[in-house]
């Protein structure tokens, strides 16, 4: 690990709800310092490690909308409607 100077422990006070961005003054590249746990839920959220895959709730989605309705003959009307509610 390394230790944060103190113009970045100055700068991460000031911005406490605010990740903070700090440039490499030679190859002009642009980083962004958060709190660890920040980062934890981010990583959370963009790297799911488990073997979840969209299709296998399909099925489910299906059982759901067939008990609030969709599944009724009239709700076919739905299916000929263009995007945005035209014909």
């Amino acid at each position: 690990m390394i230790e944060l100077n103190e113009q970045l422990k100055q700068a991460l006070a000031a911005n406490r709800d605010e990740p903070v961005r700090v440039i490499d003054s030679q190859t002009q590249q642009v980083f962004v310092l958060l709190r660890a746990e920040v980062y934890d839920k981010l990583k959370a959220l963009v790297y799911d490690d488990s073997e979840f895959a969209v299709r296998q709730a399909y099925s489910l989605m299906d059982e759901v909308a067939a008990k609030a309705g969709w599944d009724d003959p009239e709700m076919d009307v739905y299916n000929d409607l263009a995007p945005g509610g035209g014909k």
